[in-house]
Parts: structure tokens; sequence; C-alpha cells
């Protein structure tokens, strides 16, 4: 078994960029990231604030963003063996732009 030995956050600046890459807004990124708002996601990625992201925040994030559907599944079957009540949901849905040019060709498709 593996564990990790040393951990050093990612800056605001690589946080922001990773925000970049997926097109998420920042409620989706507080969504990704298990926090409440949108305004708490950007404590992690503002100039005002020095909040750095611990460990099981950035472990929990890059799972859901690399793990395929039945690692993920692997994963909370072992929670819920060991008593958490666990229920997945999808994540955010990408680049509010993207969601919408998709809502909107599966209108026009049917």
């Amino acid at each position: 078994m593996k564990r990790i030995q040393h951990y050093g956050p990612p800056t605001a600046e690589d946080l922001a960029r990773l925000k970049i890459e997926l097109g998420f807004t920042s409620p989706q990124m507080a969504d990704l990231a298990g926090l409440g708002k949108g305004s708490q996601w950007r404590k992690y990625t503002g100039r005002t604030e020095d909040r750095v992201m611990g460990m099981h925040m950035h472990f929990y994030m890059a799972a859901l963003l690399t793990l395929s559907e039945d690692e993920l599944s692997r994963v909370v079957a072992t929670m819920r063996a060991q008593g958490a009540e666990v229920e997945l949901g999808p994540l955010p849905a990408g680049p509010p732009a993207l969601a919408e040019a998709q809502a909107t060709a599966k209108l026009h498709s049917t």
C-alpha cells in the first residue's frame, strides 16, 4: 500500500489555470473541490486571501478528474463498507457555453 509522503500545494496561479483549462465557473470549481460556494473557491485563487489547498481536498479533486467511473465506484464501495453514506452525482457541467451549445444541439436533433 502506498501513501503520499510529501505534498506541496498548488499555487493560486496553478488553480486559476486549472479553472481556465476546465472552462469551469467558480461555483463549478467549488462543487468539484467539495466547497459550498464559488466565493469559497475564489479564496484559493485570489490575491487578497492567502489560502492554500490541503492535500485531502486536492486529492479529492484529482480523483474526480482522473478516475474512471468503475474506479470511483470501487472507492465509494470501500467508503460504504467503512460505514459512510455516499451518493454519487455528475461532475459540474463544464464550460457554460459548451453546455448551452450541447443542449441546443440536442433540442434541434429531436
